[in-house]
């Protein structure tokens, strides 16, 4: 499948060396101001070549919007989305074009569809997030003139995590770092680690404030599953947690569950989702992102007539996949939310909880 949501659809085409990329979206509210310039600073925070510790691909990501916009608004129509790709060097993939390079996506491609697209790792390649970030832009636009706001970091990097934690630096560095008197040691580690060619994998937080009660569904479309699911479904995504995720695991109850007191919630281990529906607390996510899998160290592998091959990765390839992906993350929350939003909307209306707020709520 090539599309995501229910009410809020995205459907996203292209490979990361075809000549373009792009996206449908299906839903969008009418009425809601957009234009090309809205998506320049969420796409240029995805974008490679912003630093040395990405890969040196350098995209313009100008987008273009082909339809669902008139007169600077949206129409209610399917809005469409395209970026062309300038910078592709198909030839650093001439020979890896018969061989499945190890913890990629090249042998499960092959054995679906019994032909790939080698460059770049084609439809696999995390090129294709970059029409994600480019819906989300919308789905943010549209939550943020209801107070919601989801924003993101990266919360460990290998093995360092963070010492402590200030908003206003995470979008002063290329890290997405919370820190800032830990950014030189945080160069340091990933300048070793591409001379050394090998790769690490990476932790990204996403925190969603704003959101009312009540949204989501009791069984099947539960918050937290459609949360958990567009997460997994970023590329090198191994691992998703919602609120405490596995620490849950060592919690007794008294120490887990959420205790309510007329001032409000006393903790919010659950990450603002009880039962599948939102208690109006902080939605909380994190992603795990496994290392790299192209590198330009030797791995063993096969090719595609089962000989045993050794497979080097030449070509640009970021030595940590996590370092990019706070952007992509907060689109894929905020994708799901909207979509939620609409959800609740069609079937409640305008009706807030019958139960008084807790303070700080607001009506959903």
């Amino acid at each position: 499948m090539n599309t995501f949501g229910h009410l809020f659809r995205v459907t996203t085409f292209g490979e990361s060396h075809g000549p373009a990329i792009g996206c449908v979206i299906d839903g969008c509210p009418p009425g809601l101001e957009l234009a090309p310039e809205d998506f320049r600073a969420d796409l240029e925070r995805r974008a490679t070549g912003r630093s040395r510790h990405t890969s040196q691909r350098r995209e313009a990501d100008g987008i273009e919007i082909l339809s669902g916009v008139y007169e600077g608004k949206t129409t209610g129509t399917p809005i469409g989305l395209l970026i062309r790709n300038t910078d592709q060097r198909s030839k650093d993939y001439g020979n890896i074009a018969q061989q499945f390079r190890p913890a990629h996506a090249d042998y499960s491609y092959w054995q679906k569809y019994g032909i790939r697209d080698p460059r770049g790792g084609g439809r696999s390649s995390a090129r294709e997030t970059t029409m994600r970030v480019a819906a989300g832009v919308i789905a943010k636009k549209w939550l943020a003139q209801r107070g919601i706001v989801v924003r993101g970091w990266l919360s460990q990097l290998g093995d360092i995590v963070p010492h402590g934690f200030d908003w206003d630096v995470v979008e002063t560095n290329p890290f997405f770092w919370p820190d800032a008197a830990q950014l030189p040691e945080l160069e340091r580690y990933m300048d070793a680690l591409r001379k050394s060619g090998d790769s690490v994998g990476a932790r990204v937080d996403v925190v969603a404030q704003g959101v009312p009660p009540g949204w989501g569904e009791p069984v099947y479309g539960k918050l937290d599953a459609e949360l958990a699911s567009a997460l997994m479904g970023i590329n090198a995504v191994k691992g998703v947690e919602i609120g405490d995720g596995f620490a849950s695991a060592a919690q007794r109850g008294t120490e887990h569950r959420d205790e309510i007191l007329a001032e409000g919630f006393v903790s919010n281990h659950a990450g603002g989702i009880l039962g599948g529906i939102s208690s109006g607390q902080p939605i909380r996510c994190s992603i795990a992102l496994k290392p790299t899998s192209s590198m330009r160290l030797p791995g063993r592998s096969l090719d595609v007539d089962g000989n045993a091959v050794e497979v080097v990765t030449k070509g640009r390839h970021d030595p940590c996949v996590g370092i990019r992906a706070t952007p992509i993350a907060e689109a894929m929350v905020a994708l799901v939310l909207i979509d939620q939003a609409l959800r609740h909307r069609g079937q409640c209306g305008d009706v807030g909880p019958v139960a008084p707020l807790i303070p700080g709520q607001t009506p959903g």
